[in-house]
């Protein structure tokens, strides 16, 4: 269903210095509609929608939520008037327990005030996550949770609020198939009730499965609103762009030796029994619903969480990983599924992070770090102010091209790729995609693991389907379809 509109945006404009980041931008978001927002990183979408939540004050302009103006000074204060958002980059309280998290700032109290009732705060948890289909104790720790599980806490803390107006900034970039059917289930319950969605996704299958309506910035300014009836992926991404962009396709005509091999792998509540090999001028795709075990086989093998048995032999020579370090003495890169946390350290300076694992050693050449961050800033093209701009202020593609070019310049043999295009838009991806299939057309050996399975069917040769802990199925990519995968990854 969908009404008249419940969110009116009017003449928006917000400059940050040196940057306009929005323009006389305007919208309108009708009840019980799902509303997408597209654009490149940096088009402005972040930053209209913390206008919205109360984390940025609009320099001009107008907001209307139903029909009376506003503006929140605070997220507590758009809350109240009933917008909540799900943030792209995960906001959770780590020590605290996924129902705390759930229930931040409504906790239910008994007896006296200030006690919190325990009891009632994991059942109102319980309720929530059951909406998502997500078997999450309430009583778990968030630090302990993977990167796909705190992002459905994330969902459910949004949800828990009852907003008339919900933003999703990004809501599946974590999640495997069966959670994005769960939440778009949510999504169609909440539309029968009349609550508007604002969503953002580079997911474009997403886009024209969920939207109603879509309304594209570009470099802070609105350059078109259309019933998604009306428009086609191509046409999409021309207008959120301003070209054309083509799929990069696998073209590799054969493989080499044996680069990476792997026997019997495990490490028990995790995985086990995992062999598999990869060769030379291969990219090997990893599929698995979450909790499926990916992110800590590739751990494992980069040494940041050993395996307890089993063997890892690098071109052909049986090698021990403890730690990152012996990992990239033998040749091996991982970019990690969560480049925030893991893979970068977001106050240093872009040079700082892209020489941080190739430099090594009590002195440090300047000279000759100045020069490889140069070098790399050129072969990424990273839109920077230059090399010591922090990479905290760089968006989300290009932070993900930093992390990507670290990786490379410890020269390895073998890259495992963890979710490389999680979060970037559509002109990043296209660019990472080619940057991949390079690497492997020059004999680099890839792993490349994705919850997306188009990325998958696209760049890989083959595939490694994962249930449970343990492979299930070696699937040739060209020859297999999502649906068949799902056979595979779905629990027996």
């Amino acid at each position: 269903m969908s009404g008249a509109p419940i969110l009116q945006v009017r003449n928006l404009c917000k400059a940050f210095p040196g940057v306009q980041a929005l323009t006389d931008v305007r919208l309108d978001v009708a009840a019980g509609s799902v509303h997408a927002l597209m654009g490149e990183n940096g088009a402005g979408k972040s930053t209209l929608m913390k206008i919205l939540c109360g984390l940025h004050t609009a320099d001009a302009g107008e907001i209307r939520f139903k029909g009376q103006p506003i503006r929140a000074s605070s997220p507590h204060e758009a809350l109240r008037r009933g917008i909540a958002m799900i943030h792209q980059e995960l906001l959770p309280f780590p020590n605290l327990s996924v129902a705390a998290n759930i229930g931040m700032g409504r906790e239910p109290t008994r007896w006296f005030p200030g006690w919190i009732d325990q009891a009632a705060l994991a059942r109102d948890a319980t309720r929530v996550l059951a909406r998502l289909a997500c078997p999450l104790a309430p009583q778990r720790r968030m630090k302990d949770l993977s990167v796909a599980e705190m992002q459905t806490v994330e969902i459910a803390k949004a949800l828990a609020y009852e907003p008339g107006l919900l933003i999703m900034d990004e809501p599946t970039s974590a999640l495997s198939e069966r959670e994005v059917e769960a939440l778009f289930s949510v999504i169609r319950e909440l539309q029968q009730r009349g609550v508007a969605i604002i969503y953002i996704s580079h997911k474009m299958d997403e886009i024209f499965r969920i939207a109603d309506t879509i309304t594209v910035l570009r470099d802070g300014r609105h350059i078109a609103t259309r019933p998604a009836s009306e428009l086609n992926e191509p046409q999409l991404i021309s207008l959120m762009v301003g070209r054309d962009l083509a799929p990069t396709p696998a073209a590799r005509d054969s493989r080499g030796d044996p680069a990476l091999e792997v026997h019997r792998l495990t490490q028990p509540g995790k995985f086990r029994d995992v062999s598999f090999t990869l060769h030379r001028g291969e990219i090997l795709g990893l599929a698995g619903l979450m909790g499926a075990g990916r992110t800590d086989l590739v751990n494992a093998i980069y040494g940041l969480a050993p395996a307890s048995s089993g063997a890892i032999r690098v071109h052909g020579k049986d090698v021990k990983i403890t730690n990152p370090a012996a990992a990239i003495a033998a040749g091996i890169g991982l970019v990690s599924e969560d480049r925030k946390q893991f893979g970068l350290v977001l106050p240093m300076s872009v040079q700082h992070n892209l020489t941080l694992s190739s430099l090594r050693g009590r002195w440090i050449d300047q000279r000759r770090e100045r020069a490889l961050a140069d070098a790399q800033i050129r072969a990424f093209a990273l839109k920077v102010t230059g090399r010591h701009q922090a990479v905290v202020h760089l968006s989300g593609g290009n932070q993900q091209k930093v992390v990507l070019a670290k990786a490379l310049l410890t020269e390895p043999d073998i890259l495992i790729l963890d979710e490389p295009t999680r979060g970037i838009d559509i002109g990043a991806k296209a660019e990472i995609y080619a940057l991949i299939n390079r690497l492997a057309g020059a004999g680099k050996a890839v792993l490349l693991v994705s919850s997306e399975l188009p990325e998958l069917l696209l760049l890989s040769d083959r595939l490694l389907v994962m249930r449970e802990g343990t492979v299930t199925a070696e699937l040739d990519s060209h020859q297999t379809s999502q649906e068949q995968i799902l056979i595979f990854a779905m629990p027996a």
